[in-house]
């Protein structure tokens, strides 16, 4: 298992992880991890990470390779200038085309682990989660999220906090159906947008890897009378 490359120069590299790899390892399984595939391929210091997805989110990830562009990519980070779009499958049909999901997020039960925006406990930040439906299905829906802060989980805990979560999410909607073929998270990282060290804007695409495309086309046939 190893990412794809999207761009790369000097600065920086635009990774497509795949769904599985887990970016740091987390000491108590042994998934494969970005950082090992990192460490290979430019050293233990030829790589900076400015963000994370979780190891069953798939997409767009962008590293930085000097410490020069670590700082000047987390800069935007931190002041909520990078854009984000994901893509998502999430458990029944959404009656509004567009919504914004604006709850704060803390624990789920005080320290680490499951996060929650229904009772958050412990530190409890902000967070906007702003969606655009695609299509929707008898049960389900394929929206895209645009988070506008980073908090852990933040699409998962904000879609299951308006009772839609991502299908085969194990952690927020345990026991639910594997709809659609997903046999992992159905959330991808599709696109972000930055303003790359030299000063100019750029974005990058992740291409839908084939669970999605597969979903896609079934939502798309026609429903029976």
């Amino acid at each position: 298992m190893k990412p794809g490359i999207l761009f790369e120069d000097e600065s920086l590299v635009v990774l497509d992880k795949p769904s599985g790899m887990i970016v740091y390892p987390d000491g108590k399984h042994e998934y494969p991890a970005l950082s090992h595939w990192l460490e290979k391929k430019y050293g233990e210091d030829g790589f900076h990470f400015v963000h994370r997805i979780d190891r069953e989110t798939s997409g767009v990830l962008v590293v930085a390779k000097t410490k020069e562009a670590h700082e000047f990519l987390k800069e935007q980070f931190q002041n909520r200038e990078i854009k984000k779009v994901y893509r998502a499958f999430v458990y029944g049909a959404l009656k509004e085309e567009r919504g914004i999901i604006e709850r704060a997020i803390g624990s789920a039960r005080g320290g680490r682990g499951p996060r929650s925006a229904t009772r958050p406990h412990g530190v409890v930040r902000e967070a906007a989660t702003t969606w655009k439906r695609l299509h929707n299905g008898d049960d389900v829906a394929y929206i895209e999220a645009y988070p506008k802060t980073g908090r852990t989980h933040q699409i998962r805990v904000h879609c299951a906090a308006i009772q839609h979560p991502i299908i085969c999410d194990q952690l927020y909607a345990p026991g639910r159906p594997k709809l659609l073929g997903f046999k992992r998270l159905a959330l991808h990282a599709y696109s972000i947008t930055l303003e790359h060290p030299n000063g100019k804007s750029m974005s990058f695409e992740a291409p839908l890897p084939t669970d999605f495309t597969e979903a896609e086309k079934f939502l798309e046939r026609p429903m029976l009378p």
